[in-house]
């Protein structure tokens, strides 16, 4: 059976690939595309690949209004949730790729898909290497007290942390928050530069040009010490075959996961 996608944000760095690898797929099916700075046109003509027919929509309660099985969100933050509220109303499960979104919001989401019957599979980070990064970091965790995350991104990169820190952190405060031998109370001078203290997790947050996004873990106990880092490249690609893959599972659950691993069998 093909699988009837809609990609909001089909046009941007991340979107515009999943697009180009859908068209190649035998099992998927590109039906509509959100794009405000396209609208109107075919995505095939915008993206340079002929097999993509469908069209751009503006917005994405217009491209929902074409049907579709799975809705996948690749746009901003500050539409996200509206858009992925607005496909579970339609029927359609969804895949989110953006990042910004708040525990608060997913609480929302994952409500609405319980409610509407419906599967979401929010990952804030589709590549493989960090998909292993969050793996080996709740594994570390389990058996080194303190540690903490240094968030990297491009200086146009708005949200801070990133999805995948954000991600990382929630996990990490289902074990245990990492211990401070200095409470941040006690901390002289400005306390600010020990972080944000987010879901137990100490989290620096750098936004600098040369970075597209890495992620680093480094936990420490007496005379030894362990990172853990994810780099991205410049290219899309490493977060297509994740998001293929999230696509043809959404459809297999009801409610909210988070994490592409969620899906996987990686314990085996």
């Amino acid at each position: 059976m093909t699988i009837r996608v809609c990609l909001a944000g089909a046009t941007g760095w991340a979107g515009s690939a999943l697009a180009r690898a859908i068209a190649r797929c035998d099992d998927l099916e590109l039906v509509a595309a959100v794009g405000r700075r396209h609208a109107g046109r075919p995505l095939g003509a915008v993206l340079d690949e002929p097999r993509l027919s469908c069209t751009v929509y503006a917005t994405a309660q217009a491209a929902l209004a074409q049907g579709c099985d799975v809705f996948v969100e690749y746009t901003r933050p500050e539409l996200a949730k509206t858009h992925v509220l607005a496909a579970l109303e339609q029927g359609a499960h969804v895949v989110i790729g953006t990042s910004g979104l708040t525990d608060a919001d997913y609480a929302e989401i994952a409500a609405a898909a319980e409610a509407r019957r419906r599967g979401v599979l929010a990952a804030g980070n589709f590549a493989l290497t960090a998909v292993l990064l969050q793996k080996f970091a709740e594994l570390a965790a389990r058996y080194l007290p303190q540690w903490e995350i240094i968030d990297y991104a491009s200086d146009h990169k708005p949200d801070a942390p990133s999805g995948t820190v954000r991600e990382l952190a929630a996990r990490l405060g289902r074990i245990r928050p990492s211990a401070l031998t200095v409470p941040l109370e006690a901390t002289q001078g400005l306390r600010e530069t020990r972080g944000a203290r987010l879901h137990g997790s100490q989290v620096h947050a750098l936004r600098l040009p040369g970075y597209t996004l890495a992620v680093e873990i480094i936990f420490g106990l007496p005379d030894q010490r362990l990172t853990i880092r994810h780099d991205a490249g410049s290219s899309a690609e490493p977060y297509v075959d994740g998001a293929l893959l999230a696509i043809r599972k959404v459809p297999t659950f009801v409610g909210l996961r988070r994490g592409l691993d969620s899906v996987l069998d990686l314990d085996s």
